[in-house]
This record gives C-alpha cells, sequence and structure tokens, in this order.
C-alpha cells in the first residue's frame, strides 16, 4: 500500500502559488489534444468495385444499397467486362449474363468458384405502338431495322440461338456492344425491332412492347457471379454476393423480371 508523505512536525508547508487561468486553459488543451491522439483511428470504408453485365446494373444498385457497402458498379456487355478483369482491371466481383462468358474468365484464372444468381430468357421488343407491324421472327422483319446485341456478347448469342430455333436468319442493321444499347434504340424508335431480354421488358416501360416468340422459353441464360481473384476487398465480396443470392435480393431480381436459380 502506498502511504502518503506528511510534513514533520512543526515545520510549515510553503503554499504554492495559484496557476494563472491561460495556462490552466492552455494544459487542459493539451491534455484533451493528447487523448485525441491516442484514440485508435476508425479505418477506412472499404470500396468495393463490382463488374456487372448491363442488364443486371438495375438490381446490383438496389443490392448495394440494402448492403451499406461502399460499392462502385460498372456495367458492361459481358464480354467487354472479361476482358477488363483479364487485362488486370481492379474489380472485386464479377457478374455475367451467361456461363459460356465466364467459363472464359474460369480458364484465364480470374476468377473463383462462379455461382448462379439470376436466370433470364430472349425477348423480340418493338417500341409502343408497334409502328412498323412487327409480328414476330418473320417475314415482317425483311425490311424492318432490326438491333441486336453483337454475337460475342450473351443477349447476341441469345439471339442467334432463338432465330435458330425459330427457323429465321436475322439481318440486323447494327449489333450493338450490349443489351442497354439495344434496348435504347427500340424505345427512342430508331430501331423498328430488337432482341433483348425479358426483364429488358421492365426496363423499357410504356415505351416497349414484347411480340410473343414461341420458342423463346427454350433459350435460357444462367447468370453466374463470381469473386475475382485476388481481390483484397474478399469479405465484402462475399458479404455483396450473399445479398444478391439472400432473400431481398431474390426479390429484387424478380420484381425486376429474372428467375432465380
Amino acid at each position: 500500500m502506498t502511504s502518503a508523505v506528511r510534513p514533520e512536525a512543526g515545520r510549515e508547508t510553503a503554499a504554492r502559488p495559484a496557476a494563472p487561468p491561460a495556462l490552466v486553459q492552455a494544459l487542459a488543451l493539451v491534455t484533451v489534444i493528447a487523448a485525441c491522439s491516442a484514440e485508435p483511428a476508425e479505418p477506412d470504408r472499404q470500396e468495393l468495385t463490382v463488374f456487372v453485365a448491363a442488364s443486371l446494373a438495375d438490381v446490383a444498385e438496389q443490392v448495394s444499397e440494402q448492403t451499406g457497402l461502399d460499392v462502385t458498379i460498372s456495367a458492361a456487355g459481358s464480354s467487354d467486362l472479361v476482358s477488363q478483369v483479364v487485362s488486370g482491371a481492379p474489380a472485386d466481383v464479377l457478374v455475367t449474363a451467361d456461363e459460356a462468358t465466364m467459363a472464359r474468365a474460369e480458364e484465364e484464372g480470374v476468377v473463383e468458384e462462379p455461382r448462379p444468381v439470376a436466370v433470364n430468357h430472349p425477348a423480340l421488343v418493338v417500341p409502343a405502338g408497334n409502328p412498323a407491324g412487327i409480328t414476330g421472327l418473320d417475314d415482317s422483319l425483311h425490311d424492318a431495322r432490326l438491333v441486336i446485341c453483337a454475337p460475342q456478347v450473351p443477349c447476341g448469342a441469345a439471339a442467334h440461338e432463338l432465330a435458330n430455333l425459330a427457323g429465321v436468319d436475322l439481318q440486323p442493321v447494327s449489333e450493338e456492344p450490349d443489351v442497354t444499347d439495344v434496348l435504347g434504340s427500340v424505345t427512342s424508335g430508331q430501331a423498328d425491332a430488337g432482341v433483348v431480354y425479358d426483364s429488358d421488358v421492365l426496363r423499357g416501360g410504356a415505351d416497349l412492347e414484347r411480340v410473343e416468340v414461341p420458342e423463346a422459353s427454350e433459350v435460357t441464360n444462367i447468370y453466374p457471379a463470381a469473386l475475382v481473384a485476388g481481390t483484397d476487398h474478399d469479405e465484402a465480396a462475399e458479404a455483396w454476393l450473399d445479398a444478391l443470392t439472400g432473400p431481398s435480393g431474390r426479390e429484387a431480381l424478380t420484381d425486376a423480371g429474372f428467375g432465380v436459380p
């Protein structure tokens, strides 16, 4: 036990002069600053970068808001996204619009264990009112301005598979790098018809009409998602993927016109 040291009997203790008020305030300020500097700094929020197929961009934004993570969404055609990742682009998650495109990323060793997250089907669409009178994948397309995705893009591959099943040879006036560009051409009236996805029919809203093609249900695109190999944000990336495949993510997908595996 520590004992207090008392002054010797009979000896007077000299009173110490009080410190000036300004000095007291200065010392107090130094104490506060020192205490604050001793506290550990809050870690910076991790910024997650998600490369996602253009058709899934809206859902990806919704999921990101629900996670509370700091997420940057980069949306484009799946083949372009894979090329960027292979070239070393700083992505943490990759979501493509078909398994064949993701397989290329796997072969290049740039992703880890893809998992299916969504399902989609091609759809033939026209501007509201169908001014060109398109009736299907048939002779009504001969003089029409048809726009589809480029064949190396999943939506382009789906369009050609659909045409093969329907027994027609597509003659597009333009082949676009992603489905969003096809959708924009049709909704703006620059194209008489386009092949997009079921989910894009909802995205187009009142500016778009679907023309039924019986074979469309036979063409299925499965969307896989995967962590990019070597990501520095693996825990945050896993949390984002869990949100996409969890109840709220599945609800967002179905509300947007996607199927879920």
